[in-house]
């Protein structure tokens, strides 16, 4: 029996009557492992090692790094036009956020998801923040800790938001 069969069948039988785009999802699971593997190869023939471990402030940094830029990316009204071929803008989120519909199937529909989903990307982003603290620690910190401080910036923005409606209110 041809792959294509043995997929579809596979797809017919999990999908209970809904399109789901599992090609595509199969499209981006191999991309992501084809670039884990290229960095990979490419720390290996570069001679970089591995850190034996990374430090709870590299972790920290990193996770609120990825925050950021995971939101940044799925969700910032500025960056729509990134993705603006996967998605169709719904309305407003607030505070410089967008909702998104993801329009288009296959391959297309699932980077739909990939692109407007903080959760989906947050795993592609973690995994650059990591390769960059191996083969460029100093640019990472740097890069990471920019949007460390963007991500408190915005938290400080909405607690001062929050403080003074409450004020208001009283």
């Amino acid at each position: 029996m041809p792959i294509t069969e043995v997929l579809r069948r596979v797809s017919a039988a999990y999908s209970a009557g809904e399109r789901r785009p599992l090609r595509g999802y199969l499209a981006t699971l191999c991309s992501y492992g084809a670039l884990v593997v290229g960095a990979t190869a490419v720390g290996r023939r570069a001679g970089v090692r591995l850190p034996d471990r990374v430090s709870v402030r590299d972790a920290l940094l990193l996770s609120l790094a990825t925050h950021k830029a995971s939101r940044l990316l799925t969700k910032g009204a500025v960056t729509s036009v990134l993705r603006a071929p996967f998605a169709r803008y719904d309305e407003p989120a607030g505070a410089a956020e967008v909702n998104e519909s993801v329009r288009g199937d296959g391959a297309r529909h699932a980077v739909g998801e990939l692109v407007t989903c903080p959760f989906c990307s947050g795993v592609w982003i973690a995994s650059a923040f990591t390769a960059g603290l191996v083969f460029a620690p100093r640019v990472t910190r740097l890069a990471a800790t920019t949007l460390s401080a963007v991500a408190v910036s915005d938290w400080l923005h909405l607690l001062d938001s929050r403080l003074k409606h409450d004020v208001l209110d009283h």
